[in-house]
């Protein structure tokens, strides 16, 4: 394979991951936040009901983390950048 078609397909790749559903915005566990802070941050930057904030709020205190929502990568990334800028550990996958 050439070079250009690595890098056609790097390209389309790139492309279909900043539009397509498949990321994940993952939230992990600290030992600073109480459940509250947590649970209004996620219904507040994630749209989450409070039970989905709730039940995903005791997944990352029991599990360490959770991925908190999926989508496409930009309207992850902002969230992820909310979330961070509260003090809270988000990632992307």
């Amino acid at each position: 394979m050439t070079g250009k078609q690595n890098f056609q397909r790097e390209e389309s790749f790139e492309a279909n991951n900043l539009q397509g559903e498949g990321n994940y915005l993952i939230l992990f566990n600290d030992d600073v936040h109480d459940f509250d802070f947590v649970i209004k941050s996620l219904v507040e930057i994630c749209g989450h009901s409070n039970v989905q904030a709730e039940q995903c709020t005791y997944l990352v205190h029991y599990k360490g983390k959770c991925d908190v929502k999926k989508g496409n990568y930009l309207e992850l990334k902002s969230m992820q950048e909310e979330l961070v800028d509260r003090g809270l550990q988000a990632a992307l996958q």
